[in-house]
């Protein structure tokens, strides 16, 4: 009796065993509660914009010596297709190392190994020859299929047909508490919080969502909007430089301002870069999912951008003396 005993005891925890192996292995193919591994975020990442209520107004009133003006730079909608899995300005040299696909307008060169030469020698979509490069992950609808080579690169969950951007929108803005000193030539900047969804706050996060018909509302959810509308994802950058370096591991060497602009010690204002997406509303009950790393399993909140300054000083100091004059170029 004992040994049958042990023998039925050892038949049990191995069907039990199986049970849960496979229900590890099957949330794990589902992605877990967000899933994932399906391409598509969790119905509590997205909201009806008209339930989101309007949001007081922000901007701090200018002081006597502020710089109110802003600068506009064209560079298209990336329509030559330029996409790629790299980032130069945080693994510069790491081919496909971001793990998940960049959209980007600007500088038409640049990938991992881009150095700071072969950006100042490249063709650029913008007007006016700015040939920085600006850039972003793609947001997808992963309920339609990957057709194009570039939409089917990234892997890591990252699936669905890549959205083009109706609008794109760069500018740079003064700062409330005073003038602004010309930002570095191939100063790296990044603004947002990649891993923001595993982070232990959202001090990072800098996005916000919204619909153009209700430019007072944002969130940083995805947001439903209207038939008709436009879904906006917008980012602002750092905007206080340390004076000495153009990149650093840390990101410390841009800084964002207080809320009234003033910078932290030891650091310059320089005009403030803020890059607003405008994409075609999808219907109601369509996913959508931005580009992330796998553990971030497509979180709004993730979202980020990047920037490399390649204009030359004399664009610089045109831009400059727009916003300190207070003009709108």
């Amino acid at each position: 009796m004992g040994r049958e005993h042990r023998l039925l005891v050892l038949l049990v925890c191995l069907v039990l065993g199986g049970v849960l192996t496979a229900a590890v292995l099957g949330a794990s193919e589902e992605g877990g509660p967000h899933g994932a591994m399906s391409g598509a975020p969790a119905p509590g990442d997205f909201v009806d914009i008209r339930d989101v209520p309007p949001a007081p107004e922000r901007a701090p009133r200018p002081g006597p010596d502020a710089s109110t003006g802003s600068f506009a730079v064209d560079c298209g909608r990336n329509e030559e297709g330029h996409y790629n899995q790299d980032n130069l300005v945080i693994s510069p040299g790491l081919r496909n190392g971001a793990h998940h696909t960049h959209a980007y307008v600007g500088n038409r060169s640049t990938d991992a190994f881009s150095t700071d030469e072969s950006l100042a020698a490249a063709p650029t979509t913008c007007r006016g020859g700015d040939r920085s490069t600006y850039y972003w992950p793609v947001l997808r609808r992963p309920d339609l299929p990957a057709t194009r080579p570039y939409e089917k690169a990234a892997a890591h969950g990252n699936t669905g047909q890549i959205l083009t951007p109706a609008d794109v929108r760069l500018a740079f803005h003064g700062n409330p508490a005073g003038k602004v000193v010309p930002m570095p030539r191939f100063l790296r900047a990044f603004t947002g919080d990649a891993v923001a969804f595993t982070a232990r706050g959202d001090e990072g996060v800098r996005a916000r969502w919204g619909c153009a018909s209700l430019p007072d509302r944002s969130t940083t959810r995805y947001p439903r909007c209207q038939a008709g509308d436009r879904l906006t994802r917008t980012l602002v950058f750092p905007s206080c430089w340390n004076g000495l370096d153009t990149a650093d591991p840390e990101r410390t060497h841009l800084l964002f301002p207080a809320a009234n602009g003033v910078c932290p010690q030891n650091t310059f204002a320089v005009p403030e870069l803020r890059v607003t997406l405008a994409y075609e509303a999808p219907p109601a009950d369509a996913p959508i999912a931005l580009d992330s790393f796998p553990e971030q399993r497509h979180s709004p909140k993730t979202d980020h951008a990047m920037f490399v300054n390649v204009m030359t000083d004399g664009q610089m100091a045109k831009l400059v003396t727009c916003v300190n004059t207070g003009r709108h170029c």
